[in-house]
């Protein structure tokens, strides 16, 4: 699936502030914001600091062997050169910003009618106690959560786009919403009149503190929730709306699309908790505590800050089910020095939950008392390690607050100014902020032996319920039974759902004929999908979620005869999926230097695609994680290492005709190769996906001998793994499938 996470786009802005430019504004029609709308990508970006180099991640020193030491120094409060890509997307035209309505983008338009729902948020802004001009609000939950609760979808109930990726921003008089590439075609079917779409990344298109500085009077308040907002976020937004002489208000106590939503809200998740068995786990909790204290002692931290959802289930060997294809629960954690507390609403925690923490030393505390708790550990002088490009701006905010009125108290304030220690003696005079990258998610993305031998195992499962899917609807589409997009994904899923240990789709499946094809983030809604077209392309990218790993796949078909640009593109989608897949590169080599692997095919006849090429897997967790990617973003300089998972997921999308994406995930692991040069190890790709490539559509002109070869015995690795799993039809399937192209 393509992925949000894919890095932050601010160090590569730096980049062009400092001098280093492209060839021409085109590459900005590239960088769209891959985003979760602020954190989405601005969902956070599992990623790094950027301001980290490769070097910041040695793999070369450890407390215990999950956990790296990250040789940064800690920073007290200091502005972040991180923010958030949504916001900080900038454009190379000099001259006027401007954008069009969705309604002048689109001749079937109606006549631009009022919002009620807009209208009915604007009549909050005047009340007591809120006092704003504009309110904006995010895709995200106060996790900076990819995908999220029914109850959390507040932008998706304000403004009727339902793509993951969005940030709406409704002032007194319009309203406006920035998405990216993948969902611009969404977006135009989805507002209504009374919006605006800013296509972000487009030239000429504002970010969001750009327009609000320009649609705003000075002296205007701007409205967030701070649960919503990472903490370096909310401080990049607050420092851009300020050179108008906006101010940015923090409601901590009242979310605006909340009191609109009302009784017809959902009420928020409270599934049972489960254990992750420790034979697919690899390590128990203690184990993992331990490491992690050790992180903390030797950053003089007092205790831990996880607010990831999939960060706190990896690290307590949980799983949940209240986020729709993620198995995490909503829950904050605090790790400190000797004491762990979960916040969680207890009504979700079993009696085997509640033995397995008690063993591990954690103890429960309700969800809603992180901001109680937080204040309690300020008060007793606790200096906490916050990631604030995760941590949300109200936790934040809160320590900040409580840390003053402890030196107020102590008689202290005044007397420095970010720093943590007192200059003539070295010794702490008060609590202080510990700002690092959580060291949880790099220890996360290094399977463990368990981990990945769980991830092959469900892989071939999946494998299996994919040929019987393929076979299945090839026999219908050739027997002319009509079938939608809808249909077909959830036949998918009852393939699926037969297989050991199914548990739950990892992401909405993306069934997209044609033209939807070219959505990249298409969904099919039953009362407006497509009919399966077989004289079409044919992208259906999907995944589950297993109890023992997470998959995530696309293939693209044809089930007629495709026309020769089809089959060009197909095929220069193929020599790049090719040439990532065979990569072998050194270590400490960030993702994005392997991106343009991907796209040279493409480039040689003038194509490309607006998505990154690779995200991160979890096992048997989100099917986006960081921090690695393969992107053009280069602000993300984490290194790929031994037991990282990739995908390879190459595209190309001709709007309003057809889409292509070829997927398969990768383990990153150690190649012998002849030679060292600088003693380094050298490393490449063991594949997990093993599922048919259509070789209909390849142009076998376009590939080298070496390129053919790959194919073939890709095809004959899937018949050996995959094979043994099938009978009958999908058996048969799988044979003809798998041929050498040559035979066919």
């Amino acid at each position: 699936m393509v992925s949000h996470l894919s890095g932050s786009l601010t160090p590569y802005l730096l980049c062009l502030e400092k001098g280093f430019f492209f060839h021409s504004c085109f590459f900005w029609n590239l960088l769209v914001s891959d985003m979760h709308s602020l954190p989405s990508q601005a969902v956070r970006p599992l990623s790094l600091s950027s301001s980290l180099s490769a070097s910041a991640f040695p793999f070369f020193s450890f407390s215990l062997p999950i956990f790296h030491k990250f040789k940064i120094n800690p920073t007290i409060y200091k502005k972040s050169q991180k923010g958030p890509p949504f916001l900080t997307l900038r454009c190379c035209s000099s001259g006027p910003i401007t954008a069009k309505p969705s309604s002048e983008l689109s001749r079937n338009r109606a006549v631009q009618e009022p919002d009620e729902k807009v209208l009915a948020i604007r009549q909050l802004f005047s009340k007591p106690g809120i006092g704003i001009d504009a309110y904006i609000i995010p895709s995200q939950d106060a996790h900076q959560s990819e995908f999220i609760a029914e109850c959390y979808m507040r932008r998706a109930y304000i403004s009727g786009f339902t793509g993951s990726a969005g940030t709406a921003v409704v002032t007194k008089d319009k309203a406006a919403l920035w998405t990216d590439g993948r969902y611009f075609l969404q977006a135009e079917k989805q507002l209504s009149s009374s919006w605006t779409l800013m296509r972000a990344g487009n030239v000429g298109v504002p970010t969001t503190s750009q327009w609000l500085n320009d649609t705003l009077a000075p002296g205007g308040r701007v409205g967030i929730d701070p649960f919503l907002f990472s903490y370096d976020a909310a401080e990049e937004l607050k420092e851009a709306v300020s050179k108008k002489n906006l101010e940015l208000v923090y409601l901590y106590d009242l979310n605006l699309v909340d009191e609109i939503w009302k009784e017809s809200r959902p009420k928020p998740p409270n599934k049972p908790i489960r254990v992750h068995d420790l034979k697919y786990a690899g390590l128990d909790v203690v184990s993992k505590l331990s490491s992690l204290r050790a992180e903390l002692v030797g950053t003089g931290s007092s205790a831990i800050v996880v607010s990831m959802l999939d960060e706190a289930a990896w690290l307590l060997n949980l799983r949940g089910s209240d986020v729709p294809h993620s198995p995490v629960m909503y829950a904050y954690l605090i790790v400190e020095v000797d004491a762990a507390k979960l916040f969680v609403d207890n009504s979700k925690v079993t009696s085997e939950v509640m033995d397995h923490l008690k063993n591990a030393g954690v103890e429960l505390r309700p969800y809603d008392s992180i901001v109680s708790e937080i204040k309690r550990l300020a008060a007793q002088g606790a200096n906490l390690w916050l990631d604030t490009s995760s941590v949300n701006a109200a936790i934040v905010e809160t320590y900040k607050s409580a840390c003053d009125k402890y030196l107020m108290n102590h008689g202290s304030r005044g007397k420095i100014k970010n720093n943590r220690y007192c200059e003539s003696n070295g010794l702490s005079i008060g609590p202080s902020g510990v700002y690092m990258p959580s060291p949880i998610s790099l220890a996360k993305a290094l399977k463990n032996p368990a981990e990945l031998e769980g991830m092959q195992n469900s892989h071939l499962r999946d494998a299996a319920a994919l040929a019987q899917f393929w076979s299945w609807l090839e026999e219908e589409i050739h027997k002319n039974v009509k079938l939608t997009e809808v249909d077909v994904a959830e036949k998918l899923l009852e393939f699926r759902s037969k297989q050991d240990g199914f548990l739950d789709t990892s992401f909405d499946t993306i069934s997209g004929s044609g033209a939807n094809g070219a959505i990249i983030h298409y969904k099919p809604e039953p009362e407006s999908c497509s009919v399966v077209d077989p004289n079409k392309m044919f992208l259906l990218d999907s995944g589950a979620q297993y109890v023992d790993g997470t998959t995530d796949i696309t293939r693209t078909v044809h089930f007629g005869e495709p026309t020769a640009r089809e089959k060009e593109c197909f095929t220069r989608v193929l020599k790049g999926h090719i040439t990532l897949d065979q990569a072998v590169f050194p270590e400490n080599t960030p993702g994005f230097v392997l991106d343009a692997f991907a796209r040279s095919a493409l480039w040689k006849i003038g194509l490309d695609y607006r998505h990154g090429t690779g995200h991160g897997v979890g096992a048997a967790l989100n099917v986006h994680e960081g921090p690695q990617s393969i992107s053009y973003r280069y602000g993300n300089m984490t290194p790929l290492q031994k037991g990282m998972i990739v995908s390879n997921e190459p595209g190309y999308y001709e709007d309003h005709a057809f889409g292509i994406r070829i997927e398969n995930l990768l383990c990153v692991q150690e190649i012998n190769t002849p030679n060292r040069y600088g003693g380094v190890e050298y490393l490449g790709f063991e594949k997990l996906t093993f599922c048919p490539i259509q070789t209909k559509l390849v142009d076998l002109s376009l590939l080298s001998v070496e390129e053919i070869g790959w194919l073939n015995n890709y095809h004959s690795q899937v018949w050996e793994k995959v094979s043994p799993l099938l009978e009958g039809s999908a058996r048969q399937w799988l044979w003809d499938n798998t041929r050498p192209v040559a035979e066919q």
